[in-house]
């Protein structure tokens, strides 16, 4: 006779997984973000600038998924750093501009190579990776 699953397992959590596969690659993150002088939120601040600067703290927020009171903070870290510059927008005086200084787009050469790093790191192959990514992808559209 079959054992009845538990509903309530951890291991069939898909929190769990999503919580403990985050705290994990992101602790792959710290040492090759640290010659940048990057946390990995700010790292994923640059990453939208480097997209596209300059941007305003909304449309940041909206690409990251972050609230503004989470990313203001990074934000004046960045722009303490000598990588960002903050300012009024000369269109929206109630939007804030963010702009890359000539420091924050400079720094888009060294990072380039962090893809690289934590695919070795992963050791994983890229396709794999790909398919998990776009997975996440879909499971954060249909969480919202």
């Amino acid at each position: 006779m079959p054992t009845a699953v538990d509903p309530l397992a951890l291991d069939r959590q898909v929190c769990f997984a999503l919580a403990a596969a985050s705290r994990s690659v992101i602790a792959l993150y710290r040492p090759v973000l640290a010659p940048l002088g990057l946390t990995h939120p700010q790292y994923l601040v640059m990453l939208a600038l480097w997209e596209r600067s300059p941007r305003t703290v909304t449309d940041i927020g909206e690409a990251l998924l972050l609230e503004p009171a989470t990313l203001s903070p990074l934000l004046k870290r960045l722009e303490a750093a000598g990588l960002i510059t903050r300012n009024r927008s000369a269109t929206d005086e109630r939007a804030l501009a963010v702009e890359l200084t000539a420091d924050g787009a400079a720094l888009r050469a060294r990072a380039e190579k962090v893809p690289a790093q934590i695919v070795e790191r992963l050791g994983m192959p890229v396709a794999d990776l790909e398919r998990i990514r776009d997975g996440l992808t879909a499971l954060i559209s249909a969480a919202r």
